[in-house]
């Protein structure tokens, strides 16, 4: 495992912002993480990268505890912060070279060409970089910490403020990017998890509410509720219909149209139901949730 985190618990004073989290990922995966706002997300990065220190817990970079060998994780990891910190008065070049500096990159002409090429900046290079719109800036961001060519490669809220065309941009890096490496990326876009992530770990109130290594069973969880759409051809007496075992009722339209959920599949039963009340089935299926609806439910009420 490129990322894998047994136990780890990070405190603040008092305040417990980890408590006892595990998670792993793979290389050759991008991964969501998502979580409301103060979930304990950018925490967890940083700890990652090697930028915070932790309490208790193993956290293990490419087989190597991160407190243990901080200067090796450094080289092996590649971050992207919320708040990409750039110097605006410099050139795209002078900022690149700068950065191949710090990690002794050899052939750092060709390294640094080859990134403007890899980040498409190649039309805006000789600029300032206080020049740059939001979406080049991203990209100076990306390529700076792709500069050292990671293993692993960590983005906190890369796409926030771009426009429909930057967005379509960086997510197409993002996912080539992570075609031979480890890409963890925190995000509020829901869209973006369907369109770029191989899998998907939700945080709330810094525990681990779910962890999806299969986006195509990503509404199936233990314990959750099984959602289905009926459409019958004539009104039914609801009452009746309510006494189906695990069976509730979110949605209905003229006493023929419901939304259903319930802890097991009852379209069998329904089945039956329309067939005693000398009715017929128009529409029974079966749906998946969308995952929005999996985050609110996971992360609606504290943990």
């Amino acid at each position: 495992m490129s990322i894998l985190i047994h136990n780890l618990t990070k405190k603040a004073g008092s305040q417990t912002i980890l408590s006892n989290i595990s998670m792993e990922a793979s290389a050759g995966n991008v991964v969501g993480f998502l979580g409301p706002n103060g979930a304990g997300k950018t925490t967890t990065m940083r700890i990652i990268c090697g930028a915070l220190p932790y309490q208790s817990g193993s956290v293990q970079v490419c087989g190597m505890e991160v407190k243990n060998n901080l200067l090796k994780i450094k080289s092996l990891t590649g971050y992207l912060p919320e708040h990409n910190p750039l110097y605006p008065d410099m050139y795209v070049r002078e900022y690149l070279n700068f950065a191949a500096d710090i990690y002794h990159i050899e052939n750092k002409r060709q390294t640094i060409e080859n990134l403007i090429d890899t980040v498409g900046l190649r039309q805006e290079a000789a600029k300032r970089i206080g020049q740059l719109s939001k979406g080049y800036r991203q990209r100076v961001g990306l390529a700076q910490a792709l500069i050292h060519n990671p293993k692993v490669l960590v983005l906190d809220e890369p796409t926030t403020g771009l426009d429909p065309n930057q967005l379509e941009e960086i997510r197409s890096l993002i996912r080539e990017l992570g075609r031979d490496r480890t890409v963890l990326l925190s995000t509020h876009i829901m869209q973006e998890i369907r369109e770029i992530c191989n899998q998907v770990i939700i945080i709330n109130a810094g525990k681990i509410a779910a962890d999806f290594s299969d986006l195509n069973k990503l509404s199936e969880s233990d314990g959750e509720k099984q959602s289905f759409e009926v459409e019958f051809c004539k009104e039914i007496d609801m009452t009746m219909l309510q006494k189906i075992d695990n069976l509730k009722i979110n949605y209905n339209s003229g006493n023929r149209i419901f939304k259903i959920v319930s802890d097991t599949d009852i379209r069998e039963k329904i089945f039956d139901f329309a067939v005693n009340a000398d009715n017929k089935l128009l529409t029974i299926k079966k749906t998946n949730r969308t995952i929005e609806e999996i985050f609110r439910n996971l992360t609606q009420n504290p943990q």
